[in-house]
């Protein structure tokens, strides 16, 4: 077992409604373009598949996917959506788990890296994908840049999102690393709010070249968005794709 948290089945049964923004079609289509093109005629795994929101529906653009997910409960909100057979999903952690076959494309989306809490496992997590990778193989992963640029000196918290809904910050331990995700979510109209936290471990692009490194990998493209916008030191988050040589 990794040190990532795992997540609980309240969280599992609410997480689709609130993640409805990253589920529209605006989002979802050029993620899943960039993903098919990859994949080719091959298969794909998705590392911390969660309740399928990418996963799923690019099983339904033709791309064999299966998913390895470290809660049961997220696993079996995707399960309500599509069969073992359709889907499979192995109950484990991405920086150890192994299943059959070899796969064209591995992938991480959503920051879901920065679950694992130490620089270790994330190693093991480049290892895991490059030992899934077939020769010429790609391994992809969507993340935030961390926005340490907006914290002058004191502050330890920076905003994400300020809304009727829903108040987030992150709140940085600089030397380990760690961010501190806090969210403040509407619960009905009563004016309550839910309190929530997790803990990420956040990495810059350079330090996740040099785990790919490691593990055999080569970077090939970095873009700031699934649409292939240029990145550049203003870019807020990247896709980067590494792979593994012939």
């Amino acid at each position: 077992m990794t040190s990532s948290e795992l997540w609980t089945r309240a969280t599992a049964d609410r997480y689709d409604a609130e993640e409805t923004a990253m589920s529209s079609a605006d989002v979802l289509e050029p993620t899943l373009a960039f993903l098919a093109e990859l994949a080719e005629d091959g298969r794909a795994l998705e590392f911390a598949i969660g309740t399928g929101r990418v996963g799923v529906p690019l099983r339904k653009r033709g791309v064999p996917v299966v998913g390895i997910e470290l809660s049961e409960h997220m696993a079996a909100a995707l399960r309500s959506k599509v069969d073992e057979d359709t889907l499979p999903v192995a109950i484990g952690d991405m920086a150890t788990t192994v299943v059959a076959g070899e796969f064209t494309v591995v992938y991480l989306v959503y920051n879901t890296i920065t679950n694992l809490l130490t620089q270790e496992e994330q190693v093991a997590c480049f290892l895991n994908a490059a030992r899934h990778l077939a020769p010429g193989g790609r391994f992809v992963i969507e993340l935030g840049v961390p926005p340490l640029r907006f914290l002058p000196p004191g502050q330890v918290a920076v905003p994400f999102d300020v809304s009727e809904q829903h108040l987030g910050f992150d709140t940085f331990d600089l030397i380990e690393q760690i961010l501190v995700s806090h969210h403040f979510t509407r619960d009905g109209d009563d004016g309550r709010y839910r309190q929530d936290a997790s803990r990420h471990r956040y990495a810059w692009p350079a330090e996740l070249d040099l785990m790919a490194r490691i593990a055999g990998l080569e970077l090939e493209r970095r873009v700031a968005d699934w649409n292939g916008t240029p990145f550049t030191q203003e870019s807020t988050k990247h896709i980067s794709v590494w792979r593994k040589p012939l």
